[in-house]
């Protein structure tokens, strides 16, 4: 009851402070994640082009960098983003979008830690894994190891990197890189959708924007996916409609059907 009370109270600050989450993410789920914030409360701007992110990361409360379609100009734009977050001190959340998978995709999230100073750093099992062990590879953009099986690698990258660690699965499990929360529930259709770790990751922006206790908005960002998705899950028929009763269903959160 006290955690449930304590994720209302900042979806409430966020209804109230709207806060402005700049987004750098991919094309694949652009339109998730910027409905998403909406039904949230929060405003998404999508706002990837190297001569103006400066200035919108300014304006920003929180920024995302997310790696899913790569390109030279995008990582461009991030690193100027990620800096200028960084000189001003608004969060920032890096999703390493299939790292491992590829050589170039593990380097340039490297390059991104290095340089921007992530806050928060959220992603599926074996892109947390091969950020500590460049011999762990993934399958495209999906895990091929366990939440569990990567708790102790994202300690280690917690600790070297000073960021929280994300990790999500079956159970997600957050981490400072010495405690670690557990958050359980959702449900098996989450992972058919495409976009549900984007969304995560986005939410999460939205929760670091109006709490400085960046392992707890962390958390709140994955219980609230679980208890929203759990939710959706018992209205849909497949991929198609959990999609839809999932925004729905965070809407009827952010907008107070539900109560501590």
């Amino acid at each position: 009851m006290n955690a449930l009370k304590s994720i209302l109270k900042d979806i409430e600050l966020i209804k109230a402070q709207s806060p402005l989450i700049h987004n750098i993410t991919n094309f694949v789920v652009m339109n998730n994640t910027a409905n998403a914030l909406l039904a949230l409360g929060a405003s998404p701007v999508m706002a990837h082009a190297s001569e103006e992110v400066e200035e919108m990361t300014s304006i920003a409360s929180a920024l995302v960098l997310n790696i899913g379609t790569l390109s030279p100009t995008w990582i461009d734009s991030m690193k100027i983003a990620g800096r200028t977050a960084s000189s001003k001190n608004i969060p920032i959340i890096l999703d390493p979008v299939g790292a491992g998978a590829t050589s170039y995709r593990s380097r340039i999230c490297r390059e991104l830690i290095q340089d921007c100073n992530p806050t928060v750093i959220r992603g599926n099992a074996s892109e947390i894994m091969s950020l500590v062990d460049e011999e762990i590879q993934t399958k495209g953009v999906d895990s091929t190891s366990s939440s569990l099986h990567a708790v102790e690698y994202a300690k280690v990258l917690a600790q070297k990197t000073g960021a929280i660690v994300s990790i999500s699965g079956e159970i997600d499990y957050i981490t400072d890189g010495t405690r670690v929360n557990e958050v359980r529930g959702g449900s098996p259709l989450m992972p058919r959708v495409t976009g549900m770790g984007c969304t995560a990751t986005a939410l999460t922006a939205a929760f670091l924007a109006v709490n400085k206790n960046a392992l707890e908005a962390a958390t709140h960002a994955m219980e609230l996916m679980s208890w929203v998705g759990e939710k959706a899950a018992k209205q849909a028929k497949g991929p198609g409609t959990m999609q839809l009763f999932f925004l729905d269903e965070l809407y009827q959160v952010a907008t107070g059907e539900v109560q501590a």
